[in-house]
């Protein structure tokens, strides 16, 4: 039987929108001959800072190196220790790993999937130095509370912002709240480069110098070194790029939680799966929507021999993953992020799928377990 396909993600509509916007950005910065540090990215800059409602805006090679250099800024060092989610991307921990510090993973709400404000206290330690929550699938965390515990405990907080450009709490913008705020821009982002790319935002005058010395070499006049500094620069070409993916961001956003919304609504009914919520006082832009069931498996194959193409967002957990085995976890440390990582399923979402493509996922959905 033949079926109408329908991929997990697709870049072309989205493309065709900005082509001769981007084709134009492509031979101005090659047209100027200066592709590091440039007129790009100063502006690039100063629009994001502008679109987070911070001060600044400090480009990076990448989002892994973002998260790095935040942590380094503000004083990160070997014996401290760092509160992240366990359920969220390894690239979080693998932060606190170069920086020299510990990672300590923290069980997820059961109900949003983000970290839990209320078992983060439980975390701290003498050695506890800051609190980096991720606002996972595009949905804003519980940042009032985790900022009162931060100030409570004297803790910096960093956020990773990486999947949920455009989310609010209480209508102010992700990457807004902590002392920094670390982002990517790896193409499938909600704001995606043609490429890697990353930015940090801070409204501290001190931590957003500090940055742009360690992105640069430690240098801010060309040969002069005052810090050690790492080889880490978002390029001229990829922030004319961001640039004008920027402006379409919102509009974007609005596409995915119309997507959101209607899968919400289509697969309600269903018994055997669990939609997401989001927190009151959150809001979501939906960088990838996940659902979560115990058939899986037989769901997965049951949509791909339907040319549906699905994901699984993440499916080992950090703290049973080969390259943390040295802190010693066992299966059933963190039952919540387990049962998570065993039974989440991401759906197609990106801007430009049609009403027709998310209503044929849900009627699959609904059919297959109708039949379950």
């Amino acid at each position: 039987m033949n079926h109408t396909p329908v991929p997990f993600l697709d870049f072309t509509p989205m493309n065709e929108r900005v082509r001769e916007k981007m084709f134009a950005a492509f031979q101005r910065v090659y047209d100027s001959n200066w592709f590091i540090l440039g007129k790009e990215v100063d502006a690039f800059e100063t629009e994001f800072a502008r679109f987070t409602q911070t001060t600044y805006a400090i480009g990076t090679g990448n989002g892994l190196d973002a998260l790095y250099l935040s942590l380094k800024a503000i004083g990160i060092q070997p014996g401290n220790e760092v509160i992240v989610p366990a359920n969220t991307y390894i690239a979080t921990a693998l932060a606190v790993t170069y920086a020299g510090a510990t990672p300590v993973m923290c069980e997820p709400d059961a109900q949003t999937w983000n970290i839990d404000p209320k078992k983060v206290e439980a975390c701290i330690t003498p050695k506890t130095k800051a609190i980096m929550p991720v606002h996972l699938y595009g949905q804003a965390c519980e940042l009032d509370a985790i900022m009162h515990i931060a100030k409570a405990h004297n803790l910096y907080v960093i956020e990773d912002n990486a999947q949920a450009q455009g989310a609010t709490w209480n209508g102010k913008p992700t990457g807004s709240f902590g002392d920094l705020a670390a982002t990517s821009f790896y193409p499938s982002k909600n704001i995606g480069a043609y490429g890697d790319g990353g930015a940090i935002t801070t409204s501290s005058e001190t931590f957003a110098k500090q940055v742009r010395l360690l992105r640069n070499y430690g240098s801010e006049k060309k040969y002069h070194n005052e810090i050690q500094g790492i080889n880490s620069r978002l390029d001229e070409m990829q922030a004319a790029f961001l640039r004008i993916k920027l402006e379409a961001l919102e509009a974007w956003n609005r596409e995915r939680v119309h997507i959101a919304n209607r899968y919400t609504q289509n697969l309600a009914d269903i018994q055997h799966i669990q939609l997401p919520q989001v927190a009151v006082g959150a809001s979501a832009v939906w960088h990838v929507y996940v659902i979560l069931t115990s058939q899986r498996e037989k769901l997965m194959a049951y949509l791909q021999d339907r040319n549906i193409s699905t994901m699984i967002h993440y499916p080992i957990p950090m703290h049973l993953q080969k390259a943390y085995a040295g802190l010693g976890f066992k299966k059933g440390a963190f039952p919540i992020t387990e049962h998570i990582a065993d039974s989440c399923l991401s759906l197609p979402l990106y801007p430009g799928m049609t009403d027709a493509q998310v209503d044929l996922v849900c009627e699959h959905l609904v059919t297959f377990f109708r039949n379950a």
